[in-house]
């Protein structure tokens, strides 16, 4: 028996066996065979499809994304300017004010001072009448202390009225 040549009757069933294998191999397992694959290939071209599809999607979104947050941006920086020029009107207004209400003290003190100097005054000059009337009436009383003085006065007076 040699290996390397088979027996005649063994390669005849071989054949036999092969030849049924591959009936129902090409009868029943090569369809399921090529349809899975053929099943395999379309799932895999949907998918590439489906990828391509989201990748186009994702393109869009991230385009969008940069425009609405570039709008945010401009939007923000406009608030900014915004609240920055009324704060400075809030600001000038309250140094407007606060110079008013100043304007307004300062006058309130000058007139204030006034009315004190003018009452000052006049409490000075009722003080100096008050001495010269006092004054005045001791000059008097010594002058006037007999009777030849109170009528050379008296005289004079008169005197005085007359050239009037």
């Amino acid at each position: 028996m040699n290996l390397m040549l088979p027996d005649s009757g063994l390669l005849f069933w071989m054949t036999i066996i092969f030849a049924i294998v591959f009936f129902v191999l090409a009868k029943f397992g090569f369809p399921i065979i090529t349809g899975m694959v053929e099943k395999r290939n379309k799932r895999i071209a949907d998918s590439l499809e489906a990828a391509r599809i989201a990748e186009d999607a994702i393109a869009h979104l991230t385009e969008e994304q940069e425009r609405i947050i570039s709008e945010t941006r401009a939007s923000q920086a406009k608030l900014l300017q915004e609240a920055a020029a009324e704060r400075d009107k809030m600001i000038a207004q309250a140094q407007d004010k606060a110079r008013e209400e100043a304007q307004k003290i300062m006058d309130d003190a000058r007139v204030r001072i006034q009315e004190e100097k003018e009452a000052a005054v006049r409490e000075v000059r009722q003080e100096v009448a008050k001495l010269s009337i006092a004054i005045a009436e001791k000059v008097i009383r010594k002058e006037l202390s007999t009777d030849d003085a109170q009528k050379a006065l008296v005289d004079k007076l008169l005197n005085e009225v007359t050239e009037l």
